[in-house]
């Protein structure tokens, strides 16, 4: 550890004296200072140690969103331990199936989650000890262990490279443009990586941090314009749930004070994200396309994106390079899948539990994504590997199809997938939230303008809920199965 660099509870005991009454984490009407995160993390560090928890292990939280999360992530750090985040809606097989891979000692969560592990709450770790006196610093190897591969039915742990470790001093040039001064606007689950991030990045870079107990379209903008927040984390499912509110709802609250809005996780279509430049500005709005894993990334400003519509950005951090099936390195302008390595010299930026990496020699990993560069190197996202439908012969990528589809201004979600067909291969399948009112005939003529006929859906099915969840997020494999298994069941019953 480099003399610039402290243990993460350190930092936040260092805060909390320095600045005792500033905030630090908000959700709701509730606001902890600095100090009155101090005092209740000591105390769950002290709980959590009396439970059995050590230096290294790792400790399962499944909690929404709220102040108690980051009292128990911090509360982990102090004990040299390690957070490992799970959505609080898992059923019982699915928590199961990531604690047997975590092996963790306690499982921090809502009364209601089920699992066979030591369960207990926020309230009942601040109940077991009232000594809030600071804790003896200590370093979690892993800084924290995040849970991927949730679409193959096969979860696996994602274990940071990084240890418990951050700078004693925030800088404010930081290419996240955050620093001190700052309010971080944070409206998805916080057990999704990007949120989580970007969160410990906010407190450590001495930002005040905001919640959203779940993801309201007004209600964000609403809190920007109560916080005056400077800066918004975002993916694009949000961003067009919020540019299809009504726009005298939209244009209702004051959002000056946003410096940046960064999104990722999943692409955004092009019409959406150009919307989001014109009504915020092209220095607002900021791009990055890497992976939980952190092996490199690209960046991308708005006012770069107007004149490279479409793209992701260019490297960043590490090396890109697509490849073909062969594993022979591409030039620019050939499509092929996406390959990354860490900066030369650098340590691995995280590991596997559960999964074995997708790698080609030379050190280079993929994350199943496939794109081309351009001539000056900017990185066009296509789709992923595995969810490319062959139909009659051509390839057909889900994330055109369903930009078009998105495009409509009433609907709210769309999957596509392939479904068996005798004749083709595979026939596109349209899974459609909209809003009443939309016919698949309007649908259709509306794909009309924007597709050619063999990237348009042959189906179409509309359902009454999300189709992505709170990260944007979508289970193509869980959606196709779900629909092969009842074209099985009903081809039994005829």
């Amino acid at each position: 550890m480099t003399e610039d660099m402290i243990p993460l509870g350190e930092k936040l005991s260092r805060r909390a004296l320095a600045t005792p009454d500033a905030p630090a984490v908000s959700c709701g009407e509730i606001t902890l200072t600095y100090a009155q995160l101090e005092i209740k993390t000591n105390r769950i560090a002290r709980a959590l140690e009396a439970l059995g928890v050590k230096l290294g292990d790792l400790v399962t939280i499944g909690l929404p969103n709220g102040v108690d999360f980051i009292e128990a992530c911090w509360g982990i750090w102090k004990l040299g331990a390690t957070p490992q985040p799970v959505s609080f809606r898992l059923p019982k097989a699915e928590l199961q199936a990531i604690v047997e891979l975590s092996d963790p000692k306690v499982v921090i969560g809502l009364p209601s989650l089920e699992t066979d592990r030591r369960h207990v709450t926020v309230d009942d770790l601040l109940l077991l000890f009232d000594d809030d006196r600071p804790v003896e610093p200590r370093i979690a190897p892993i800084c924290c262990a995040l849970t991927s591969g949730g679409s193959t039915g096969r979860p696996k742990l994602i274990l940071a490279g990084s240890r418990g470790v951050t700078s004693h001093q925030p800088d404010r040039s930081s290419v996240w443009r955050l620093g001190p001064g700052d309010t971080a606007l944070i409206p998805g689950p916080l057990y999704h990586s990007g949120p989580f991030w970007f969160a410990l990045e906010a407190m450590v870079k001495d930002a005040h941090l905001v919640l959203l107990p779940r993801f309201d379209a007004e209600v964000v903008l609403s809190e920007i314009e109560r916080h005056r927040a400077t800066w918004l984390y975002m993916v694009p499912t949000m961003m067009g749930r919020i540019w299809r509110l009504p726009e005298n709802v939209r244009l209702r609250y004051n959002v000056s004070s946003l410096k940046a809005l960064w999104h990722m996780a999943a692409p955004c279509p092009p019409w959406l994200k150009e919307a989001f430049i014109r009504w915020l500005g092209p220095e607002v709005i900021m791009e990055i396309y890497g992976g939980t894993e952190n092996i490199a990334n690209t960046m991308i400003t708005g006012s770069e994106w107007l004149d490279r519509r479409g793209s992701v950005g260019r490297v960043a951090m590490g090396d890109m390079k697509t490849f073909d099936s062969e594993g022979n390195m591409l030039p620019p302008g050939e499509v092929g899948e996406i390959y990354m390595r860490r900066p030369e010299g650098a340590t691995a930026s995280y590991r596997y539990v559960g999964a074995d990496p997708r790698t080609l020699p030379g050190g280079w990993e993929s994350l199943g994504d496939i794109g081309h560069f351009d001539a000056d190197g900017y990185l066009y996202i296509g789709d992923r590997r595995t969810d490319m439908i062959l139909v009659g012969g051509s390839n057909v990528y889900p994330k055109e199809v369903e930009a078009a589809i998105d495009e409509h201004p009433l609907v709210l979600s769309s999957a596509v997938v392939g479904l068996p067909h005798e004749d083709m291969g595979s026939s596109l399948h349209a899974i459609v939230h909209a809003r009443p009112g939309l016919s698949e005939e309007a649908l259709l003529s509306h794909l009309a303008e924007r597709l050619v006929s063999y990237k348009r859906p042959r189906t179409i099915e509309f359902i009454n809920e999300p189709v992505r969840n709170e990260a944007g997020k979508v289970r193509r494999t869980q959606l196709r199965d779900e629909r092969i298994s009842r074209m099985k069941t009903a081809a039994r019953q005829t």
